[in-house]
C-alpha cells in the first residue's frame, strides 16, 4: 500500500495557500473530497488540536484522506503516538486504519524513538485478523515501515512477521507473508543499512 499521489493542481494550490490553518478546518467541513484533500496540506499541526484530530478522523470515509491526513499533518503531532492504541480499538473500518496509517507515516519521523515501534507491534498482532480491505492492507504497510525504519527494528519486525505466521489465522498469516518477503528482499536490506550510514556522516 502506497500514499496517494496528489495532483501537480492539488500542489500547486497548496503551495500557494501554504499554512491556512483556519481555511483548512473549514474547507473540511465541505462534502467535497479535493477540498479535504487539500485541507491535509494546507493545516498547521501546530494549531491543530486533539479535538480537531478526532472529529476529522471521525468523518473520514475514504483511505486516501486517512493517509494524505496521516502523511500530511498528523504524523508531526506528539498526541497521535498515542491515538494509535485509540483508533485501533475501533470497529470503524477508517478510524482503525488511521491507527496503522499514522505507524507507517509515523516511522519517517526521527523525533520519534525506535521504543515506539516496538510497541506498536502488538497492537499490529491485534488486530492482524481484520480482513477489511483497508484495514489488513494499513496494517501490513505499518509492519513493513517499522521493518524499513532501521536495522534494529527491521530485526523486530522480521520476528513479529514470523509470529503472525504462526497464528491460527488466515489474514495474520498473509500479512505476515507479505511483510517477511519484502524485508527479507536484498534490496530493501540495501535501502535501509545506506540509509543507516547517512545518518552516520551526517
Amino acid at each position: 500500500v502506497k500514499e496517494i499521489k496528489l495532483t501537480s493542481e492539488d500542489k500547486k494550490i497548496a503551495k500557494e495557500i501554504k499554512i491556512d490553518h483556519s481555511l483548512a478546518i473549514e474547507l473540511f467541513k465541505t462534502p467535497y473530497h479535493e477540498a479535504k484533500l487539500l485541507a491535509t496540506m494546507i493545516a498547521d499541526k501546530k494549531q491543530m488540536t486533539e479535538k480537531d484530530m478526532d472529529a476529522w478522523v471521525k468523518e473520514f470515509y475514504g483511505w486516501d484522506i486517512v493517509d494524505q491526513a496521516c502523511s500530511n499533518l498528523f504524523k508531526y503531532m506528539p498526541i497521535s503516538q498515542e491515538k494509535v492504541f485509540q483508533y485501533a480499538q475501533s470497529e470503524e473500518e477508517y478510524v482503525r486504519r488511521t491507527a496503522f496509517s499514522l505507524i507507517a507515516t509515523m516511522t519517517f519521523n526521527k523525533k520519534i524513538p525506535d521504543s515506539k515501534f516496538e510497541e506498536y507491534l502488538s497492537v499490529i498482532e491485534k488486530y492482524s485478523f481484520d480482513e477489511r480491505n483497508f484495514v489488513w492492507k494499513a496494517v501490513d504497510w505499518a509492519l513493513r515501515s517499522i521493518g524499513k525504519r532501521d536495522m534494529y527494528l527491521h530485526e523486530k519486525a522480521i520476528k513479529e512477521a514470523d509470529v503472525l505466521l504462526s497464528l491460527d489465522n488466515k489474514n495474520s498469516n498473509k500479512i505476515g507473508r507479505i511483510s517477511k518477503k519484502e524485508l527479507l528482499d536484498e534490496k530493501t536490506i540495501s535501502r535501509i543499512k545506506s540509509k543507516e550510514e547517512n545518518r552516520t556522516k551526517k
